[in-house]
C-alpha cells in the first residue's frame, strides 16, 4: 500500500468518525427533547393505563423481557470461545460481528449503570423490597446522584442491551435488518407494557445502545465507509 492510498483510507476513516459524531449529537438532542416531552406528558399516563388495564398480565408478555439479561450473562463465555476459535485462524465475518456485538452489549450496560446512578429515577411500579415507585408510592421524578436499585429506571438497561447488540448487526450484516427490527420492537414495547420502564426510559436506553453499537462497529472496521458513503453509492 503506497502513501497516497494510505492517506485516502485515513481520510475515509476520519470522514466516518466525523459523520458519526454529527449523527450522535443529533441523536442526543432528539433524545433529550423526546425524554422531556415524555416526562411531562406521556410517561405517567402510559404507566397508569398499563396498571389500570393490567396489561402486564398478558400471557407470554414477560418472556419478551428475558433475552437481554440472558445475552449479557452468556456474553463473556461467547467472547472466550471466540478468542479460542481465533487461535485456529481468522474469524469468519459473522464471528467477528458476534464478538463486537457482545462487547458492545457489555459496554452499553455499564454505561447505562453509570447514567442510572447519575440520573437517579424511580421505577413505574414497586417490584422488590417495597421500592419507591410512581404507582406504588406516588414517587416520580429524577434524583441526581442517588444511586441504588431503587433509582435505576433511567435509562433502560434492557433497551441499551438490545440496541447495543442489534445495532452492530444492523450495520455489519444489513441483509437481516428486517429480522433485527422484528426482534427489537416487541422487546422494547414489552418493557413499557410490563411497567418495567417509562416510555422515556426505553427511548434513552435505545439511543444509548444505538450510539455504543455504532461506535463499536466503526472502531472495529465493520461499518467503515458506510456512514460517509453517498446514498446512491451505498445502494449500488
Amino acid at each position: 500500500m503506497d502513501r497516497n492510498e494510505t492517506n485516502v483510507n485515513t481520510t475515509h476513516v476520519d470522514d466516518d468518525f466525523r459523520t458519526l459524531l454529527r449523527r450522535t449529537l443529533f441523536a442526543l438532542f432528539a433524545c433529550v427533547f423526546l425524554v422531556v416531552t415524555c416526562y411531562y406528558f406521556i410517561d405517567r399516563p402510559v404507566a397508569l393505563f398499563v396498571h389500570q388495564h393490567e396489561i402486564a398480565k398478558t400471557p407470554g408478555l414477560v418472556w419478551l423481557t428475558y433475552p437481554p439479561p440472558w445475552l449479557q450473562a452468556w456474553s463473556p463465555l461467547v467472547l472466550a470461545l471466540l478468542m479460542v476459535r481465533r487461535a485456529w485462524g481468522p474469524w469468519r465475518h459473522w464471528q467477528h460481528v458476534l464478538f463486537v456485538a457482545c462487547v458492545s452489549l457489555i459496554v452499553a450496560d455499564e454505561f447505562r449503570t453509570s447514567l442510572g446512578d447519575l440520573c437517579g429515577r424511580y421505577w413505574p411500579e414497586t417490584w422488590h423490597d417495597n421500592n419507591p415507585s410512581f404507582i406504588g408510592t406516588g414517587t416520580y421524578g429524577f434524583h441526581p446522584f442517588q444511586s441504588g436499585d431503587d433509582t435505576g429506571s433511567f435509562p433502560s438497561g434492557h433497551a441499551a442491551r438490545i440496541l447495543g447488540v442489534l445495532t452492530v448487526f444492523w450495520l455489519a450484516m444489513p441483509r437481516g435488518r428486517w429480522l433485527y427490527a422484528i426482534l427489537a420492537v416487541p422487546m422494547l414495547v414489552a418493557l413499557v407494557a410490563m411497567n418495567y420502564h417509562f416510555v422515556s426510559d426505553v427511548i434513552a436506553g435505545s439511543v444509548l445502545g444505538g450510539i455504543v453499537g455504532s461506535y463499536a462497529a466503526l472502531v472495529t472496521d465493520l461499518s467503515r465507509g458506510l456512514l460517509s458513503q453517498p446514498v446512491q453509492g451505498r445502494a449500488s
